[in-house]
């Protein structure tokens, strides 16, 4: 078979998780969640925080924290088969914890999503893999309080830690939005990327 991937990129909190859940919901669109592709927080090398309260801390939001080669690999495994093996990640463990199979269950279409999305747009182009890409923003306002509510919520670092992390993502968050922007993806929020997606575009139709 061969299957094409929908990139939703964006910044951490502005609602690319769910809105693959939607797709999935309404379209049977598998989901591959790319932040299963972060490295344990042993590995050698990891970039560090270089200043502020969290200085000396790894910095996740850095793309050196992440397996691109990996998760390009199988991004064209699951087009060109419908199926691939994929990492299990603990973000609040900071380490891999087994592995899960994925089958598109001969869907034509599938979501890949996660902070480091847009990494992966122009080698999915180049590979004639790519369906569509967007990044998915609201405002730095609301994605805070999102990001925080989930983080806290799923326990995902010391408060104290999600608190200062917060604080400068949405500092970071139109210089992430235009990074995102300049690899080709649409920018809109998770609704109107769900009206598009959903609304009869030849270009992603089964």
């Amino acid at each position: 078979m061969t299957a094409r991937v929908i990139v939703l990129a964006g910044p951490s909190g502005a609602g690319k998780s769910r809105l693959a859940e939607r797709l999935q919901e309404a379209r049977g669109w598998p989901t591959l969640r790319l932040d299963d592709f972060y490295c344990d927080a042993d590995a050698e090398g990891l970039p560090l925080i270089r200043g502020g309260a969290n200085a000396g801390l790894i910095d996740w939001d850095d793309p050196g924290t992440w397996r691109h080669d990996d998760a390009v690999a199988a991004l064209q495994v699951l087009c060109a088969t419908g199926r691939t093996e994929l990492p299990i990640y603990s973000i609040s463990e900071s380490r891999r914890t087994g592995t899960q199979r994925i089958d598109l269950g001969g869907a034509t279409r599938f979501c890949a999503e996660g902070i480091f999305a847009a990494e992966v747009v122009e080698e999915c182009r180049e590979a004639g893999i790519l369906a569509a890409a967007y990044c998915i923003t609201q405002h730095p306002l609301i994605t805070f309080g999102r990001r925080l509510q989930r983080d806290l919520r799923e326990h995902r670092k010391p408060p104290l830690v999600l608190l200062r992390r917060g604080i400068a993502l949405a500092r970071a968050q139109r210089a992430v939005v235009r990074r995102t922007t300049a690899v080709g993806c649409r920018t809109a929020t998770g609704d109107r990327a769900f009206a598009e997606l959903t609304g009869g575009d030849d270009a992603l139709a089964e």
